[in-house]
């Protein structure tokens, strides 16, 4: 599965036992921009390392598995919990994309340089 959103918040590495880590990231996806959703995924073992190149503000696109488990308390009641756990991120953009001319537009010295007036038609 994957969405893309702006990151909102990365959490630093957490080393839950010896031998278990995990990084949670919060992504903002506003498929209704008046009401965007803020979902949080898991990066666990050697994938923690995914989140590093990218920073709050980015845009990206997550690939991540959904996970889900039961958990029984003491007296019986089952309660169920998902997981998005992250295999792989791509940062579409930054915060504040650099601006790029565009392919279409004309030289910078276009109106500096001698035009002819004498149109073809």
């Amino acid at each position: 599965m994957d969405i893309k959103g702006k990151v909102h918040e990365i959490s630093p590495v957490m080393n839950v036992t010896e031998t278990f880590k995990k990084r949670e990231l919060v992504i903002e996806y506003a498929e209704n921009p008046s009401y965007p959703e803020y979902i949080k995924f898991e990066a666990l073992q050697d994938k923690v390392n995914l989140f590093d190149n990218v920073k709050p503000g980015d845009q990206v696109e997550v690939f991540f598995n959904l996970r889900g488990r039961p958990w029984t308390d003491r007296n019986g009641k089952t309660a169920y919990f998902n997981t998005l756990v992250v295999w792989r991120i791509n940062a579409l953009s930054g915060a504040a994309p650099e601006a790029s001319t565009p392919e279409y537009a004309p030289p910078a010295d276009f109106n500096s340089s001698a035009q002819d007036d004498d149109l073809p038609f």
